[in-house]
């Protein structure tokens, strides 16, 4: 009898990144949604970073708070009192990034938006020694140099949603050792010069069978879901 092929096994070769925690299931980026992606058995957590008003590293994707908490208006024109009194889902309260370091046990992907938050990241990754723990993830190429510079060996990897093979060479000349590339723009041609390049690749974000299917078929090293059923069957039910 022939082995049983991946797809059909539910084996996977490549990492399950829980985007924004499990963002399909639990309110995102709060610590409920970490928390259930560790449960769920992903291999790491990945999470947004702003500064507050007054400094602090406060977990939330969008520039402003009116998508996902009961208020309105920029972080950066709030301080975190003002932020912790938000509802962020289910009675959730917008966390700051420690607290979510300390909230689960999982390697972290963390986003940053800007200069501003790599300096202020690169405080709190000397001061608990994140090296291993912690990758950083950018869209932005100076952000990415930025930390690197800060945090002597940290791990950093450029995002792209709109891009094309010069992708490679971006993250190249940043010095980043991963791509993370919109699953839906990906082409065998990317892959190949990130591995000509010795880039590891990884795929946002993959919420679909076929999506999954092309993951497998390119080789990728890691997938960003929102659904933690990814990791529990090998492939999605809907």
């Amino acid at each position: 009898m022939s082995e049983p092929s991946t797809e059909m096994s539910g084996t996977l070769n490549f990492l399950t990144i829980g985007h924004r925690g499990v963002a399909g299931v639990e309110p995102e980026n709060t610590l409920r949604s970490f928390v259930a992606a560790e449960r769920a058995g992903l291999d790491v957590v990945e999470l947004d970073l702003h500064l507050s008003k007054d400094g602090e590293l406060v977990v939330m994707h969008d520039a402003d708070v009116d998508r996902t908490t009961d208020g309105t208006g920029p972080i950066a024109e709030k301080t975190l009192a003002e932020l912790r009194a938000l509802d962020a889902g289910l009675g959730e309260r917008v966390p700051v990034f420690e607290e979510a370091l300390d909230a689960v046990s999982l390697p972290v992907q963390a986003e940053i938006k800007d200069v501003a938050a790599a300096r202020t990241l690169a405080e709190v990754m000397l001061r608990r020694d994140l090296v291993r723990r912690v990758e950083v993830i950018s869209f932005h190429d100076e952000a990415i140099v930025e930390i690197a510079r800060l945090v002597p060996g940290v791990r950093t990897a450029l995002v792209a949603q709109y891009y094309g093979p010069e992708v490679v060479d971006r993250a190249v000349a940043a010095g980043a050792g991963t791509v993370c590339l919109d699953i839906r723009r990906l082409t065998l041609e990317v892959v190949e010069r990130a591995r000509a390049a010795d880039l590891r690749v990884f795929s946002w974000t993959i919420n679909t069978q076929q999506q999954l299917r092309l993951v497998r078929a390119f080789g990728l090293d890691g997938a960003t879901t929102d659904y933690p059923e990814i990791k529990r069957t090998g492939r999605f039910t809907a």
